[in-house]
C-alpha cells in the first residue's frame, strides 16, 4: 500500500506530479524544464512514481512519455487534492514556503 508520507516527503515528488497533472502528458525533458529540477532527481522521481502506479509511462525508443494513471485511485485523490489546493488561492499556482 502507498504510504501518503512516501509521496509527500519529497517537494522534488510532489513537483514532478504536480507538473504532469497540470498536462495531459510529458516528456522527461520537458518535465525537467517546468518543474525546474535537475535530469537526474527527475528521473528518480518519475522512476518511483511509476512504481508505485501513479504515473503511466510509454516508451518510443529512447523518448519516455509520462502521463497521470488515471485508474488508480491514488492518482486520483491527489489530484484532486491539489486541484482543491490550488482552487484555494488562483494566483499560487506553486507551494511556497516562508
Amino acid at each position: 500500500m502507498l504510504e501518503v508520507e512516501q509521496v509527500f516527503s519529497s517537494y522534488g515528488r510532489v513537483k514532478v506530479m504536480s507538473v504532469i497533472m497540470k498536462s495531459e502528458e510529458l516528456n522527461i525533458s520537458e518535465i525537467t524544464r517546468r518543474a525546474g529540477i535537475s535530469h537526474s532527481s527527475v528521473a528518480l522521481h518519475l522512476d518511483f512514481l511509476v512504481r508505485a502506479g501513479l504515473l503511466t509511462e510509454k516508451r518510443f525508443n529512447r523518448i519516455r512519455i509520462f502521463r497521470v494513471n488515471h485508474s488508480n485511485p491514488y492518482a486520483e485523490a491527489l489530484e484532486r487534492f491539489l486541484a482543491d489546493w490550488r482552487s484555494l488561492d488562483p494566483g499560487a499556482g506553486e507551494i511556497a514556503f516562508n
